[in-house]
């Protein structure tokens, strides 16, 4: 008496006479959140920056920001569960994107691209009005805090610690310095001015003194 080899294996079938080839039934679209469209998600993105700057975060709803993109609640409650987890996610991703990396050559040029770069992002209408509203907002909310504190700090880390780096290999700063003193030099004065006391406009000629100062600051470190 022989025994299958495998006994998960089913016995064998008695043979079917052949018939034609069936039709394979066509595959249902997938529902629910494996069909988010970007141009809706894009647009909710957009509508929450608005909303931030117009009403700010303790008065912003996801009403409010579903309305500003032209989509229903469902839509949105479909990507984040709450607008703190929105607003999160979305300030989290700035840490990402970071800031273009300067390659002038020089440390004080560089310095000088970053400080244009940067200035123009921070005094931006939209930027001017959502960083200060959430800095209050992070005294009161820990996990806001992180979030701006990720943001914010990589964002410039990044570009910064290029920055000086670049300046090491080319002998215009001494290698092994403090990094993280090093960023505080460069991100700290523009900070200042654009986000705390919020100058409404720089001096002329303040973006190229930064950068010389800033050089030479870096230098006796």
């Amino acid at each position: 008496m022989t025994t299958n080899a495998n006994a998960d294996e089913p016995p064998p079938q008695k043979s079917q006479p052949q018939s034609e080839p069936q039709p394979r039934p066509r595959r249902r679209a997938p529902a629910g959140a494996a069909v988010l469209r970007e141009d809706v998600t894009d647009a909710i993105r957009a509508a929450v920056f608005e909303e931030l700057a117009a009403v700010g975060y303790a008065r912003m709803s996801i009403e409010g920001i579903a309305r500003r993109a032209g989509v229903g609640k469902t839509a949105v409650y479909r990507r984040w569960r709450s607008k703190l987890h929105l607003v999160l996610d979305i300030v989290s991703a700035l840490a990402v994107q970071g800031l273009p990396a300067p390659d002038t050559g020089s440390l004080e040029g560089d310095l000088r691209l970053l400080y244009e770069v940067t200035s123009r992002a921070l005094r931006h209408p939209v930027a001017s009005q959502i960083i200060p509203d959430l800095q209050a907002e992070a005294a009161r909310n820990a996990e806001i805090a992180e979030a701006l504190q990720k943001a914010l700090r990589e964002g410039q880390d990044g570009v910064a610690t290029g920055i000086v780096t670049a300046a090491e290999r080319r002998g215009e700063l001494r290698e092994g310095l403090d990094h993280d003193l090093a960023l505080d030099l460069i991100s700290g004065p523009l900070y200042w001015r654009s986000v705390v006391i919020r100058s409404p406009k720089l001096p002329k000629g303040y973006l190229g003194s930064l950068a010389r100062a800033t050089a030479g600051a870096l230098r006796a470190l």
